[in-house]
């Protein structure tokens, strides 16, 4: 046995009194976590509204896992079905003992984001950009998970880092493994800061960036997945092709198609919607109160006595003119208030009036006297 190896755990399972704890789904959950987080930020820096990361994650995390669960059913079937299968098949519900497939968690939880941010009208590659950097490092804590449940481990190797399996889960006594699990965690922590300082210095949008981060992480899962020896599709075997693994195949095409997106959208630069319209005003309290702007307060119409000039006073439509002329702008008045010049010609009609009635006046009394 060499000096220096990983040991694995001899426990991936605790108990809260009959309550288990699993480590491999506090990985998992650890990893949301932060990539929530990380994601709110990101959209929050890029103008779009708090909150609305977490919402959406909420549909993104439970298709997530129902993919991902399915994918990996979908290829290791012949461990649950069939004559050599070693589980029964009502365990490939149980996601807590293990096997997630990150393209089916990918594929279906972003069915997930695409159903909500229709739902809120916003913009699916402006959520898949924001979120990109936040996968990976998810990702990379997730990983863990297969430490505890010594699983996706390589081949053999001498090197001083290598994994301690035990004997229950197809180690050999004296025998250190290449820590895949620990490959794939490292590179994808690499990935995510790659992604972060991409973002900043490229600005790229339109799902460009989250692109990006699926060419990465299937460049290296291709290789890394070169290294592993536990069985994929098989019961005590890997299913391959042409020499290559499922996995590896599945990363070839993958990787294939978001070198295509990235070349399809290069010049790709129309607006994209963080903020949904009812946020703007588009229809919300505006369309509801359309004789003020949304943020105007009502306030002082509200405490202005009844009766009271401007107050939707039959008697005085047109406002106080001693001291609002014209009433409130943009509110009883669409136009507005009335300008000076309407003010001083109905001060000059009033004048003149006065002058006409004085006048008659005068004449009547001097009528009476030369009578």
């Amino acid at each position: 046995m060499p000096l220096a190896s990983i040991p694995s755990p001899s426990e991936g399972v605790w108990y809260l009194g009959f309550i288990p704890i699993r480590a491999y789904a506090l990985c998992i959950v650890l990893g949301v976590v932060v990539a929530v987080w990380l994601s709110e930020r990101r959209w929050r820096a890029r103008g779009g509204q708090s909150g609305t990361i977490i919402d959406i994650a909420v549909p993104a995390v439970i298709f997530g896992l129902i993919g991902g669960r399915l994918y990996h059913v979908i290829t290791d079937w012949q461990t649950y079905f069939g004559d050599r299968a070693i589980k029964e098949p009502y365990q490939a519900l149980f996601i807590w003992e293990g096997g997630l497939g990150i393209w089916g968690a990918v594929a279906l939880g972003g069915v997930g984001v695409w159903i909500a941010c229709r739902r809120r009208g916003l913009s699916l590659s402006a959520v898949a950009d924001t979120v990109a950097p936040g996968i990976a490092f998810a990702q990379a804590i997730g990983r863990w998970g297969n430490w505890f449940n010594q699983e996706l481990y390589g081949g053999p190797t001498t090197l001083p880092w290598g994994l301690e399996i035990d004997i229950r889960h197809g180690g050999e006594p004296g025998v250190l493994y290449h820590p895949t699990f620990l490959y794939e965690s490292i590179w994808n922590v690499a990935l995510g800061f790659t992604l972060l300082l991409v973002g900043k210095r490229f600005s790229l949008r339109h799902g460009r960036l989250f692109a990006l981060y699926v060419a990465g992480y299937t460049l290296g899962r291709f290789w890394i997945e070169g290294l592993r020896i536990d069985p994929v599709g098989g019961v005590d075997h890997a299913v391959t092709f042409l020499g290559l693994r499922i996995n590896q195949w599945t990363s070839i095409v993958v990787f294939a198609g978001a070198l295509v997106y990235l070349w399809a959208t290069r010049d790709k630069d129309t607006a994209e919607i963080v903020v949904p319209a009812s946020a703007r005003g588009d229809g919300g309290a505006a369309a509801a109160d359309p004789a003020h702007p949304a943020d105007q307060a009502d306030e002082d119409e509200l405490n202005r006595p009844a009766g009271s000039p401007g107050a939707d006073n039959p008697d005085d439509p047109g406002g106080d003119k001693t001291g609002d002329p014209g009433g409130a702008a943009g509110t009883d008045h669409p136009e507005g208030a009335d300008s000076l010049d309407d003010v001083g010609r109905d001060q000059a009609a009033d004048a003149k009036d006065a002058a006409t009635v004085a006048s008659d006046g005068l004449a009547a009394r001097e009528e009476k006297n030369a009578r």
